[in-house]
C-alpha cells in the first residue's frame, strides 16, 4: 500500500521482475524442517560480522505463500541452515499459514521470525497488540552479512507506528491500472494521462462492446489501492500525508474534502456504467481471468498480477502499467506502493537467530535471489534488473523514477479500519451509499479505535 520516496536508482534497478504477493499459491506444509539444498557460491561468501555468533536451539520462521511462491524460501533457510549448522530451522508455511497461526500469536507462543504479508496479518494492528519487537535502536547501526547498513540499502524506509520501527520492508511493488497495449493498439485506443482520458478511453471501449473497468469485489482492497487512496492523494494537492493522518486514527484527517472528491472519481465511474457490475461478487482471479479474456479493459492490481496469472495470459498480451488514473488533468501520477516486511515477534525463543537470519537476507545477494525465483522487486537497492525485463515493468520503473509522479509511501490502517474502507467502497460501487456515507461509515469504526 514512498512516504519515504524511493530512491531513483534503487527504483529502477530493483524492479527486474514482478510477481504475486497474493492470490494464487503453490500449497506447502504447515511446518517443517528446512530443505537440505547446497548453497550457492555467491551466498557462501567469506565469514561476516553476522556469522561471527554461533547459533544454536530452536529457530521458527513463518512465512505465507502466495503468489510469489515459496522458491526463494526454500533456497535462502537452506543457505542460512548451511552455515548455522547446528540450529534446528523450521518452517511454517503455507497459503493459509496467518489463520493457522493466529493462536499461537494471541496465546503467546509465536515463531521468531514472521514475514508479514497475506490475509490475517496486518502489521499495525500487530504493533497494537504488541506482538512485534521494537527495532528501533537495532536496526539504526544494524548490518547485513556483507557489512553494509540495512538502513542504507533500503529503497523504501520502515514504517513508523508512533516513532518507532518493528517491521523492515523486504519486497517493493505499486498499486495501479492494468491493461492490454496490444488491445488498445488494435483498436486505436490511447493510454490515458488523467482523469479525463480515462472517461473518454472507457466511453470507446463501452461502444465497442467490452466493460472498461473491473475489480475484485470479495477483496476491495484492490481498488482502493489503485484507484481511491490515489484519488485522495490528487484531490489533496498531491500530498500524500492526509493517508498517513488517517492511517493513524486522527478523526480531523477524515473530514478532510479531498476524501469526498475522491470518492466521487468512482461515483462518476458507476454512473456512466464503467465498471462490471461482475466485480461485486468476484475474488481476484476471477476478475484477472476476465480482464485477460478481454472482457474487461482495466484493472486495478498490484504489480504481482502477470506473474500470478502466467499460466492463463494469452501470448499476444502485452501489460500496460498506469500506476494512476484518477488525476485531474496535467496532475501528477499518483504511485501508491505496497510493501510486504519482516518481523520478529516480541516473545520470539531465539531472537539472537532472528536479528541474524534478518541481517542474513538484506544483502544484494538474497536481493538477487528474490528477483530470480520470486519475479517481484526487492527493497534492496542495487543492479538486479534484467534485460529480459517484461515492457510492464519498464513501464513501472519509469513512472516511479519520473519527477511528475508523486510516490507514496506504504501506509496501513488498523484492521477494522481497513475492513470498514473495504465494505464502503463496494457499497459505493454498487450505489447503495453516497460518499459522505461512506466517510461516516469509515469514521464511526475509527472513533472506536480512538477509544
Amino acid at each position: 500500500m514512498n512516504m519515504k520516496k524511493w530512491s531513483t536508482i534503487g527504483l529502477a534497478t530493483s524492479m527486474a521482475l514482478v510477481a504475486a504477493g497474493c492470490g494464487k499459491s503453490t500449497p506447502a506444509e504447515t511446518t517443517k524442517p528446512a530443505a537440505s539444498v547446497a548453497p550457492t557460491t555467491a551466498a557462501s561468501a567469506a565469514p561476516t560480522a553476522a556469522a561471527s555468533t554461533k547459533l544454536t536451539g530452536d529457530f521458527e520462521i513463518q512465512y505465507f505463500v502466495g503468489g510469489y511462491g515459496d522458491k526463494w524460501w526454500k533456497k535462502v533457510i537452506a543457505d542460512f541452515q548451511a552455515k548455522n549448522p547446528d540450529l534446528k530451522i523450521k518452517e511454517s508455511a503455507g497459503p493459509k499459514i496467518n489463520e493457522q497461526m493466529k493462536p499461537r500469536w494471541i496465546a503467546g507462543n509465536p515463531p521468531d521470525f514472521v514475514y508479514i504479508d497475506g490475509p490475517e496479518l496486518f502489521d499495525r494492528q500487530m504493533v497494537t497488540d504488541g506482538q512485534l519487537e521494537d527495532l528501533t535502536d537495532w536496526i539504526k547501526d544494524a548490518k547485513n552479512v556483507d557489512g553494509e547498513k540495512i538502513i542504507d540499502l533500503l529503497s523504501q524506509k520502515p514504517q513508523q507506528f508512533d516513532g518507532k520501527t518493528y517491521n523492515i520492508p523486504f519486497v517493493m511493488s505499486s498499486w495501479g491500472i492494468f491493461y492490454d497495449k496490444a488491445l488498445f493498439k488494435d483498436k486505436g485506443w490511447a493510454e490515458p494521462k488523467d482523469f479525463e482520458e480515462f472517461l473518454a478511453v472507457s466511453e470507446k471501449i463501452k461502444g465497442a462492446g467490452i466493460i472498461p473497468f473491473i475489480h475484485t469485489g470479495k477483496f476491495p482492497y484492490y481498488i482502493n489501492g489503485g484507484v481511491l487512496l490515489p484519488a485522495i492523494v490528487s484531490a489533496n494537492n498531491n500530498d500524500y500525508k492526509l493517508l498517513q493522518d488517517m492511517s493513524t486514527n486522527n478523526l480531523e484527517a477524515w473530514k478532510n474534502p479531498a476524501i469526498i472528491k475522491g470518492l466521487n472519481k468512482i461515483v462518476q465511474m458507476r454512473d456512466k456504467g464503467y465498471i462490471d457490475k461482475a466485480s461485486v461478487q468476484i475474488n481476484h482471479t476471477d476478475s484477472q481471468s476476465l480482464f485477460l479474456q478481454h472482457k474487461d479493459a482495466f484493472i486495478p492490481n498490484g504489480l504481482w498480477l502477470p506473474n500470478e496469472m502466467a499460466k492463463d495470459v494469452p501470448g499476444s498480451f502485452d501489460f500496460g502499467f498506469i500506476p494512476s488514473i484518477t488525476q485531474d488533468k496535467g496532475g501528477k501520477v499518483v504511485a501508491n506502493t505496497s510493501t510486504a516486511t519482516f518481523g520478529i515477534a516480541k516473545k520470539a525463543k531465539n531472537k539472537e537467530a532472528a536479528k541474524a537470519f534478518m541481517q542474513f537476507v538484506f544483502s544484494q545477494t538474497q536481493a538477487s535471489q528474490w528477483a530470480e525465483l520470486s519475479g517481484a522487486p526487492s527493497n534492496v537497492k542495487g543492479d538486479i534488473s534484467s534485460s529480459k525485463a517484461p515492457n510492464f515493468v519498464k513501464d513501472a520503473a519509469k513512472f516511479l523514477a519520473s519527477p511528475d509522479t508523486v510516490v507514496v509511501p506504504t501506509v496501513s490502517f488498523a484492521a477494522d479500519v481497513d475492513k470498514a474502507m473495504q465494505d464502503a467502497t463496494v457499497a459505493l460501487t454498487i450505489g447503495t451509499i453516497t460518499p459522505e456515507q461512506w466517510v461516516t461509515r469509515v469514521s464511526e469504526v475509527v472513533a472506536k479505535q480512538k477509544k
